[in-house]
């Protein structure tokens, strides 16, 4: 039976990382807006041009746009068992069409569980990141510091913060992902598909809520 999944959390919450995960043990696609737009600027193919368009205008990206490289994504042979979501949807608007899509083809998501962070755990995770300027090798000041304050371990480069990196960045960027998904947090839940797994555990137990909250849903037993 197929395995549709929607993972949703905040930046910073580790989605990516769950999702592979999740991805590989089920045996399904691990399926990344941010890649995707990535791949198709990339390669210069027709979405990609289209989408290159409107950031040049410094508009965004349509909906439908977007929701056409996923559905193309989703035909793709390791996607045929199912597969994970990761960055998409980000808006009810986009969750709306997604399910049309998905219902015109006599399919649903099975489950959209929700990985939980506080807004200051979030913005210590962010906000920690530093970077060589030689070598490009990442630091964290909580989770993985250079020996010698703001020199790099490898080259003995200086290590700078990116400016998206920024506390008061972060803090914005939060912001607005607030705005934009708490009414997609209520859609899914208005659905009985919303999981809610709380985010500041250590990796493997978070793994572990994950499994069990998707192993309850139709499409992952």
């Amino acid at each position: 039976m197929s395995k549709r999944v929607i993972l949703l959390g905040p930046p910073g919450a580790g989605k990516g990382t769950q999702a592979l995960i999740i991805a590989n043990t089920a045996g399904v696609a691990h399926i990344a807006s941010g890649d995707l737009f990535r791949k198709h600027l990339g390669e210069g193919t027709e979405l990609g041009i289209l989408a290159k368009d409107y950031m040049a205008k410094g508009e965004l990206v349509p909906d439908d746009l977007t929701i056409r490289m996923v559905l193309e994504r989703m035909t793709e042979d390791d996607a045929s068992d199912g597969y994970v979501l990761d960055g998409f949807p980000r808006t009810v608007e986009q969750a709306e069409a997604l399910d049309e899509a998905l219902l015109s083809q006599g399919q649903e998501i099975d489950k959209a569980p929700l990985i939980e962070v506080g807004k200051e755990e979030l913005i210590r995770r962010l906000s920690g990141r530093w970077i060589c300027t030689d070598c490009q090798t990442p630091y964290h000041q909580v989770f993985n510091p250079s020996k010698l304050t703001g020199k790099c371990d490898l080259c003995s480069g200086d290590l700078y913060q990116r400016e998206d990196d920024r506390a008061e960045v972060v803090e914005a960027r939060l912001d607005t992902y607030d705005v934009q998904t708490t009414p997609l947090i209520g859609y899914y839940q208005s659905q009985g598909k919303l999981v809610r797994i709380n985010g500041e555990q250590e990796v493997d137990l978070v793994t572990s809520d994950l499994g069990n909250a998707i192993t309850l849903s139709d499409g992952f037993s």
